[in-house]
């Protein structure tokens, strides 16, 4: 089965790296177009270019996929299949052409958390189970017919970052299992709409204000937003007007007399923010225009901010 890869991060790499792997003839790659990054702003390529360059495996960089020349190349591939994971939105002219279609690897158990962030959204509501789904695309966003899904625990101090790991890994198994079915014709896919949830959870894109710590929360949903919006937008507090960015912590429930938003801190080791129901010990925090620490570390030159 000769398939065309369309993607762009280290998470896409991977999937395409196992489908390469397992045997199939990878006719093109398809990403973004190098960027200027860095301080130097010098051109930065993407990680799947890069492993398409390593293992010589025809690439193409569109600015504009409706680019008639562009479509033109991606015609005469001749592929049986279309697969994408992390790329930007298709066009129908691109994602219908195949006479498979194209398949899509979203990273939670579709129809819930459609949208941009499915990982970090299921850990910021406190999901126990989330998984990914390899389903059909079509006209809506994340819509399209269910091909597989496999599930996945979300372990109780794990971040987003972690799962987004796991789940690279995993989605890259489900995607050449989605392929070999479809090359036996054993898929049955499920259209979406016949399990819909009473309560659909939706994933929208994450910006640096989702990342702002609301002590009015209670310790647990402290605690989930932090690893939900870790490495990225990151979590943040303020403490006498300075961003206080916080990158890992544990609740703690139990009753207390402090006002809500205000910080408890010993002068040495513990540091501690006064939440709805509890507490949330800070670990791990980063003060603005400083460096990451240990709690410990960080109070031996800033105790004098809690005082």
């Amino acid at each position: 089965m000769k398939v065309v890869f369309l993607g762009t991060p280290e998470f896409a790499t991977t999937s395409l790296k196992a489908i390469h792997e397992s045997g199939y003839t990878v006719v093109g790659v398809v990403t973004a177009p190098d960027k200027p990054a860095g301080r130097g702003q010098q051109m930065h390529m993407s990680d799947v270019k890069k492993y398409a360059v390593e293992h010589g495996l025809p690439l193409f960089q569109p600015e504009k996929l409706r680019d008639e020349h562009f479509l033109f190349e991606l015609k005469n591939l001749n592929a049986d299949i279309f697969v994408v994971v992390a790329f930007r939105m298709l066009p129908e002219v691109v994602w219908n052409m195949p006479q498979w279609g194209t398949i899509n690897l979203h990273g939670s158990l579709l129809p819930n958390y459609r949208g941009a962030a499915p990982i970090q959204w299921a850990v910021i509501n406190g999901e126990k189970v989330t998984g990914c789904t390899v389903f059909q695309l079509t006209h809506e966003i994340d819509t399209g017919d269910i091909l597989k899904r496999e599930e996945m625990e979300i372990q109780s101090n794990e971040t987003a970052g972690e799962l987004y790991a796991r789940m690279m890994h995993a989605g890259a198994k489900l995607l050449v299992e989605s392929l070999n079915e479809i090359e036996l014709g054993k898929i049955e896919p499920i259209n979406q709409n016949s399990i819909l949830p009473t309560e659909l959870k939706s994933a929208p894109k994450l910006d640096k204000e989702h990342g702002r710590i609301n002590p009015t929360l209670s310790p647990a949903a402290i605690h989930n937003l932090v690893r939900g919006v870790t490495p990225f937008p990151g979590a943040f507090t303020t403490v006498q007007g300075k961003v206080l960015k916080v990158h890992a912590g544990t609740p703690s429930i139990e009753k207390h007399d402090c006002t809500v938003g205000s910080f408890v801190c010993d002068g040495k080791s513990s540091l501690k923010l006064a939440v709805d129901g509890g507490f949330y010990d800070l670990i791990e925090v980063q003060l603005e225009g400083k460096k990451r620490m240990h709690v410990e570390e960080f109070l031996r030159g800033n105790s004098i901010l809690f005082s």
